[in-house]
C-alpha cells in the first residue's frame, strides 16, 4: 500500500464516520416526530 493508499482510505474512513452520525441524528429525528405525532410523550 503506498502512502497515497493510505491517506485515501483515512479520507473515506473520515467520511464514514460523518455519514453515520448523519444517519443516527436523522433515524433519531423520526423517531422524535413520530412520538410527537402520535400525542404518546
Amino acid at each position: 500500500m503506498e502512502i497515497s493508499d493510505a491517506k485515501h482510505l483515512k479520507v473515506l474512513g473520515s467520511e464514514n464516520a460523518r455519514l453515520k452520525k448523519l444517519l443516527a441524528v436523522s433515524m433519531l429525528d423520526k423517531e422524535a416526530l413520530k412520538v410527537a405525532l402520535s400525542g404518546k410523550y
